[in-house]
């Protein structure tokens, strides 16, 4: 699809740059106090560049003393305004201007082509309020350039470091930062003026996670760019009536095979599928055709990549210092200093960047259970207790409630979603009940119940029942997202069709029957991508979705029942209005073990919006099948996962059935049915 936007070139936010007054800076290291520097002269050495005299450029800075103020405090939430490279012009020369945080550097300088990465050519000046900023203005070089930071650390050595906040990078292996801006002329103003009722608890969410280079491919080695599945993703989920996408994070990361889980561009789109402006044009493209964007966000840890984060100068500047606190031995990464001002306003400022520079919908955050717990992953004595002796990960609590607080108050219409696999106790209700301010949870418990119970041989699923009902014990205790996610289809633990038992009609009736139980069970919906169409293979990164297999009958037929479910659960006020309380949820009987059958309500506000759902969980028919139902009136089945139009038997019941009066399962009127093997439907009445 041709790309119609186009991108501003500057704004005047860009040109917002402070005059500060003269005071005492240093560009180089020194052990004596530099002298106040009236007039220097930069020198671009790019041989096509002139020399130019540039009067008090050491006082040329984008920050106040209250950015100052509000940095050291770590309540500066908008540093990607400051920090970072800027394009901009003074006295009447066009260049970029450069501020780092490197507290602990003798000297830091710009290297790039456009000085030969000369170490000595293009230092910067070191601020004269103890912040540990190094800023400076370099003329004749903006937008594509490539660059980073030779730092000297206190021990002598030279680091050549990335900017971490730079907006664009160089392609994997390659590491350097470019010089980039992100603006952009978005209009998608219809949907950001509307999103409230999109992403609002009360509304439907069923999001398809999908990892953006293995979604679709061209060829085996060509991956489709941000524009490409601004065409190509963007109509298929729109087809499949999926209300939300989430991407696996899109962060520039150096280690394919981490899935963009080991992040060190956090403020710059991958450039392996183009420009951050291109992931713009995708993300409108989604508002544009009614599909909200949620982005995976990892604050738990990054990798210690040479280039990166790590030791950024010389000093466990952005990593915790202790080991017990600083290193995650699950994943060979580090963890954030939690406790740091700095590092808290880095960390806020990037989750309203990716809000408000790419109108993002919402943040599913990753691993918050390694960020909660002191003893994560660890053996006794690789640990220290909080101050209160427990196992709380104090400042990493204290950083989510701000987090949230901060986020909901700028971004109202947002949802903040929380990977978080314990029973940690409110991660999803307000901070001023004493929660973490999360607008929803992922409902591992569900998830890993309901697999175990699946992958059971329906003969002795009678004996497993409590594995199916017991989610309804806690699923209002949290407002819970349901996960059927990447982490289940990796890693020997087979596809989601995989894990099915019996002949392959019996795998794929399980697989339409635990799809009807996801999203008719209460709470907002997650599903990978290629469960849907019924994936035989374990997901690949480095490879294709089976789209071929499309060609099959079954497969068609299970992604055309979550095509209806989605439509279900976007139609039906029962499925979506109460999903987060109890009133919209009642079991109608759990009690028929030998049968493995269950029968349950869901409700809306109205009395008459209410659905009944039958499961029954083994291949065994039956016929004339009593169910309670909770008023009189014309039933209907609305859906049937055992219809043939979805590759099934086509045991269904298509006439309307009348309630008679007749008590069964503790309901005043009841219905007979015919139920069908591994089957679920769903009942309207009319």
């Amino acid at each position: 699809m041709a790309k119609t936007t186009k991108a501003k070139t500057q704004s005047e936010e860009e040109k917002a740059v402070t005059k500060a007054p003269a005071k005492k800076r240093v560009s180089k290291k020194t052990t004596e106090e530099a002298p106040v520097v009236e007039t220097i002269v930069v020198v671009d050495e790019t041989p096509a560049a002139p020399s130019v005299e540039l009067k008090n450029v050491e006082t040329f800075t984008r920050f106040s003393d209250f950015d100052i103020s509000l940095f050291k405090s770590g309540k500066h939430f908008r540093l990607f305004e400051k920090l970072g490279s800027h394009i901009t012009e003074y006295q009447g020369v066009k260049g970029t201007y450069f501020a780092v945080w490197a507290p602990s550097a003798k000297s830091v300088s710009v290297i790039g082509n456009f000085n030969y990465w000369n170490k000595d050519s293009h230092h910067l000046f070191v601020r004269w309020d103890e912040s540990g900023i190094w800023e400076g203005f370099i003329p004749y070089i903006g937008k594509g350039e490539a660059y980073k930071y030779c730092i000297e650390a206190n021990d002598g050595r030279k680091l050549e470091k990335i900017d971490p906040y730079a907006h664009y990078f160089e392609i994997p292996p390659k590491t350097a930062s470019i010089i980039w801006d992100n603006w952009y002329e978005w209009t998608d103003s219809d949907w950001m003026a509307t999103r409230k009722n999109k992403n609002s608890l009360s509304a439907p969410m069923s999001v398809y996670e999908v990892h953006i280079g293995s979604w679709r491919r061209k060829s085996e080695e060509d991956k489709l760019s941000y524009v490409e599945l601004a065409d190509q993703l963007v109509s298929y989920v729109k087809e499949m009536a999926f209300t939300h996408i989430e991407f696996m994070p899109v962060m520039e990361h150096p280690f394919e095979p981490s899935w963009g889980y080991q992040v060190l561009g956090y403020f710059a789109p991958s450039s392996r599928f183009g420009t951050p402006q291109d992931f713009m044009y995708l993300v409108e493209q989604c508002h544009k055709n009614d599909i909200g964007v949620i982005l995976d966000w990892v604050p738990s840890h990054f990798p210690g990549d040479a280039h990166g984060l790590y030791e950024y100068d010389g000093s466990h500047l952005f990593e915790h210092p202790d080991m017990r606190k600083g290193y995650h031995p699950d994943w060979k990464s580090y963890i954030f200093n939690y406790g740091r001002n700095e590092v808290r306003s880095f960390l806020i400022s990037n989750a309203i960047y990716w809000l408000e520079r790419f109108h993002a919908d919402g943040l599913r955050v990753d691993a918050v259970a390694s960020m909660l717990y002191l003893d994560y992953s660890r053996n006794h004595g690789e640990w220290e207790p909080n101050i209160f002796g427990g196992n709380h990960h104090l400042e990493a609590i204290s950083l989510f409630r701000e987090l949230n607080e901060i986020l909901y108050a700028e971004f109202p219409d947002v949802q903040t979603i929380a990977e978080e696999s314990t029973s940690f106790t409110g991660v999803s209700r307000p901070v001023y009940t004493g929660g973490l301010g999360f607008g929803q949870k992922w409902m591992m418990g569900w998830m890993n119940d309901t697999l175990k119970y699946f992958e059971k041989d329906p003969m002795y699923r009678k004996y497993h029942q409590d594995q199916l009902t017991f989610s309804t014990v806690y699923a209002f205790t949290e407002n819970f997202m349901l996960p059927l996610s990447h982490d289940e289809v990796v890693y020997g633990k087979q596809s989601l069709v995989g894990k099915m038992p019996g002949d392959e009609w019996q795998r794929f009736a399980n697989l339409r029957l635990l799809f009807t139980y996801m999203f008719t069970h209460p709470g907002t919906k997650l599903l990978f991508m290629g469960g849907e169409f019924g994936q035989t293979s374990e997901w690949n990164f480095s490879k294709s979705l089976e789209w071929w297999l499309l060609d099959h009958g079954y497969h068609q037929g299970v992604q055309n029942l979550v095509k209806e479910l989605n439509l279900l659960y976007r139609n039906e006020h029962a499925m979506f209005d109460k999903q987060f309380a109890p009133e919209g949820f009642e079991w109608i009987d759990t009690s028929d073990r030998n049968n493995s059958v269950v029968v349950y309500a869901r409700k809306g506000d109205s009395h008459k919006e209410q659905l009944i759902v039958v499961l029954n969980l083994t291949p065994i028919p039956h016929n004339n099948y009593r169910i309670g139902v909770p008023m009189q009136g014309i039933w209907q089945e609305i859906l049937n996962s055992d219809d043939a139009k979805f590759g099934g038997s086509g045991k269904t019941n298509p006439e309307p059935i009348f309630a008679e009066e007749v008590s069964w399962q503790g309901k005043a009127y009841s219905i007979p049915l015919n139920l069908p093997p591994l089957g679920g439907l769903v009942l309207k009445v009319k």
